[in-house]
């Protein structure tokens, strides 16, 4: 008998998919006040209290005039989770402490409403009531330091543990990446971890803020679940969600998902790259009814000469939201290959005539060309076939190098200098521009970065990272940079979106191409690009693909039911 069948009838909703996994902390960063035996909150103890007189504690004590007891906590990595604690005495009890969870030492550091910090969508800053022999835990949220002070002019509070929770869904990383540059190999991990952090009940952008189902920002987090996981059914819950609260007959702008035209776009990219990945037709027909009526909508979004039209809100990313230059060519790249998704789809579906549509579109909007400085914007157009790819990378992509990337668009603009012959080059942009969140302290990748930041600061040297007590006369990577909706430390250092080198390095550097729906039969032509070595891994429906290339040539170990085209 399980536990569902004690219910008396109640039946339950919906279970979660996750599971808590507990952390001690790595390093105790500071502390503050009276504190005694902090080093204790390192060691490896049972996750229980207990009533022995010899149980090992740390003491934070306040007295009257003194200053709070404190303690900042490092539990080595970004996780999503709570954080639990053991008290084993308080006086008085409850004992009222101020818990900090920050993604960064200074946002652990820094009350709400200093350099940005907020609580939006995830409470991480508030104060909680400790008891005698209790276990406490927090609410969820995004973070890997943890600052808690003991409140009250007169207070004692004796803890057995500090931990954090993570909690996350536990699954195998069945893809993989490895080569003979330790930095290539952590980025790729990075990413995957990034992506996968946001992987909870539902597909979210960040783990601390924007904890939303926003169906732009899962197009690159697709792609790199499709090459890590494979199937998973967060993306099918997550699509389904964004389509059930997207009513295609109203004439309000939440017609759009997320209220946003182009995001309904990415929605049809998603779809495509899923079925292509695991062949669920079943699922796919689903979407049938929705999907033919939004290529109609669509439609209407590019005028009689072949230009797109498309409605308010006119968004690509945070770095171009000013350009209006930047947003007409990006729109124009998106739209056609949203249609051209489209067309694929409504072809699987036999809805010939939708496909004939949208590819008549797709054609007329093909004979424009655009410019601008911007690079994710022209590097939209490359991989919609609108401009050419060699020209677009020899005039806009390939100056300053990995400056002017954005972490949205990191896999577009690389996978445009892949087109055009480039993925050396584009690996090297890689390097350079995620390489900088990594020294910087990143263990997950972040909502936005800018190399110009570090640039103007005068040069690493001058940055404080994310992992250090922010400097006097050093600027503060997280508390001192960022615009539009992540100013300081409201900045999200961990967004799904930014995980794209996962799918750069699987689809450009490993080689891999799926032709026919479901991985029955793939292209793998792996590129060296320089490296000694790759090696490799890739899910399928029937089991992992494995590849290895050096300048000797190339082994792949594929399942049956798997056509390998090299």
């Amino acid at each position: 008998m399980k536990v569902l069948d004690q219910l008396s009838g109640i039946k339950p909703f919906d279970t979660d998919p996750r599971t808590r996994t507990y952390l001690r902390p790595v390093c105790i960063v500071m502390t503050k006040g009276d504190v005694q035996n902090a080093e204790c909150l390192l060691k490896n103890v049972p996750n229980q209290i207990q009533l022995a007189d010899s149980v090992e504690t740390v003491t934070m004590r306040n007295t009257e005039g003194s200053e709070h007891a404190a303690i900042l906590l490092d539990l080595g990595c970004e996780i999503h989770g709570s954080v639990r604690i053991l008290t084993q005495n308080c006086d008085p009890h409850p004992a009222q402490v101020k818990i900090r969870m920050g993604e960064s030492v200074s946002e652990a550091m820094n009350d709400v409403g200093v350099k940005g910090a907020t609580t939006d969508h995830a409470n991480r800053d508030f104060m909680l009531n400790l008891q005698i022999l209790s276990g406490t835990d927090t609410n969820e949220s995004g973070f890997r330091f943890i600052w808690l002070e003991l409140l009250g002019d007169k207070a004692l509070l004796n803890l057995r543990a500090v931990t954090g929770v993570l909690i996350v869904r536990d699954i195998e990383y069945v893809g993989s990446f490895e080569s003979d540059d330790p930095l290539v190999d952590q980025i790729y991990r990075t990413a995957a971890y990034t992506a996968h952090l946001n992987m909870q009940e539902y597909l979210w952008d960040g783990i601390k803020r924007d904890r939303l189902v926003w169906i732009g920002d899962m197009h690159p987090e697709v792609m790199t679940i499709c090459s890590v996981f494979g199937d998973n059914e967060v993306v099918p819950r997550s699509l389904d969600f964004a389509r059930d609260v997207s009513d295609l007959n109203k004439e309000t702008r939440f017609k759009w998902m997320n209220g946003i035209p182009s995001y309904s776009l990415w929605w049809l990219m998603c779809q495509y790259d899923y079925y292509m990945q695991n062949g669920n037709l079943d699922y796919l027909a689903e979407q049938k009814d929705y999907l033919v009526r939004l290529l109609e909508l669509l439609c209407g979004q590019v005028d009689e000469d072949g230009v797109e039209k498309m409605e308010a809100w006119r968004f690509l990313d945070w770095p171009t939201n000013a350009d209006p230059e930047a947003k007409h060519a990006g729109l124009q790249g998106l739209l056609c290959m949203g249609l051209d998704a489209g067309a694929k789809l409504a072809d699987v579906l036999g809805e010939s005539a939708s496909a004939e549509r949208c590819r008549q579109l797709t054609a007329k909007m093909k004979e424009h060309h655009f410019t601008c400085q911007a690079k994710q914007a022209v590097a939209l157009t490359v991989l919609a076939g609108i401009n050419d790819a060699v020209e677009t990378d020899r005039d806009y992509i390939s100056k300053g190098g990995a400056h002017g990337y954005s972490t949205f668009y990191s896999y577009y603009t690389l996978a445009a200098r892949a087109m055009a012959g480039k993925t050396a080059e584009a690996l090297q942009d890689m390097r350079e521009y995620y390489g900088a969140m990594l020294k910087l302290g990143a263990t997950t990748f972040w909502e936005d970065f800018s190399l110009d930041w570090v640039e103007s600061a005068g040069g690493f040297d001058h940055v404080s990272g994310i992992d250090e007590i922010p400097a006097e006369g050093k600027k503060d990577i997280h508390g001192d940079y960022g615009a539009y909706c992540y100013v300081g430390l409201r900045h999200s250092l961990c967004h799904g979106w930014s995980s794209g080198p996962v799918t750069f390095l699987t689809r450009h550097v490993l080689g891999v191409k799926i032709l026919e729906p479901g991985c029955k039969k793939l292209e793998i032509k792996p590129n060296l690009c320089g490296l000694g070595f790759i090696r490799g891994s890739f899910p399928t429906p029937y089991g992992k693909v494995s590849i290895y290339a050096d300048k000797n040539g190339v082994k792949i170990d594929a399942p049956d039911g798997v056509e390998i085209v090299r």
